[in-house]
């Protein structure tokens, strides 16, 4: 770990004592859920937002737990207070157990992870890789098919892999949400296909906010030529515009795109 103190059910402990058993059956079959939440000047971005979704992927999977949105947030902050923290990424990892009691809630500081600023400017490039993600609207830690895609799309110099469906559409990238735009149209995979990004939400609300508007549809990857551009969203991306994905590039980074980003950033 790069800071002295995490924390486990609420309790702070130092780093050294940071251990999971190599006999957690529940942590090594993968049966718990985590958040990742972005930390600046000394706050937690969305944090409650990020411990909602963890109680919901947590109910999704039936992982049973004693904790609430309340004790989750209030670890955290004071984890970050501990740890005197400017600037990380906090991973929540809740894993479950035998019995509701026995469940393990930790949270940790991890050193921030900052895109290449060049991409904001000339985008990013994808790839696609077919792949469904088990019980999409749930961040768990069963992450292997993610975890290849993404390690196939740093192979090849690309941000991310976007994932697609056994019908041949494009839901989501690896550990971002995934939108195409046309004029002040976004595009999004249906709701029920995807994990709803934290920053996603907030991305839709600014956008709705200066007269985008939101549609839910089915993209293949040899349709995004009928489209101005697309994006990438995520709590290290915030907004990542996409130049190119697998053989096929855009021209430029659309206007209403560069319109987004600004937006955004200014309220966040």
């Amino acid at each position: 770990m790069n800071y002295p103190f995490f924390s486990r059910n609420g309790t702070l402990l130092s780093s050294t004592e940071a251990v999971i058993p190599l006999d957690n059956i529940e942590y090594t079959y993968g049966f718990g859920v985590y958040e990742t939440v972005r930390v600046v000047k000394g706050e937690a971005r969305f944090l409650s937002d990020h411990s909602a979704r963890l109680m919901n992927s947590a109910s999704i999977i039936n992982l049973e737990h004693p904790f609430t949105i309340d004790t989750v947030m209030q670890a955290a902050e004071a984890l970050i207070e501990k740890n005197e923290i400017e600037s990380c990424n906090l991973k929540i990892l809740l894993i479950g157990s035998r019995t509701k009691d026995s469940a393990n809630l930790y949270i940790e500081c991890l050193a921030p992870l900052y895109p290449d600023r060049k991409l904001y400017s000339q985008g990013a490039k994808a790839i696609t890789r077919q792949y469904e993600r088990f019980l999409p609207q749930a961040k768990t830690l069963n992450m292997l098919g993610s975890y290849l895609a993404y390690k196939e799309a740093k192979s090849q110099d690309a941000y991310d892999a976007l994932l697609v469906n056994n019908e041949g559409y494009i839901t989501e990238g690896t550990r971002t949400n995934f939108f195409a735009i046309k004029g002040n149209d976004l595009f999004s995979a249906p709701e029920k296909d995807i994990l709803l990004g934290v920053t996603r939400n907030h991305v839709i609300k600014v956008a709705e906010a200066n007269s985008f508007k939101i549609v839910e549809r089915n993209i293949k990857p040899g349709e995004l030529k009928d489209y101005d551009g697309a994006f990438l969203t995520s709590t290290s991306t915030k907004i990542m515009p996409l130049i190119s994905v697998d053989d096929f590039t855009w021209l430029e980074i659309p206007a209403q795109t560069k319109l987004l980003m600004q937006k955004f950033s200014e309220q966040y």
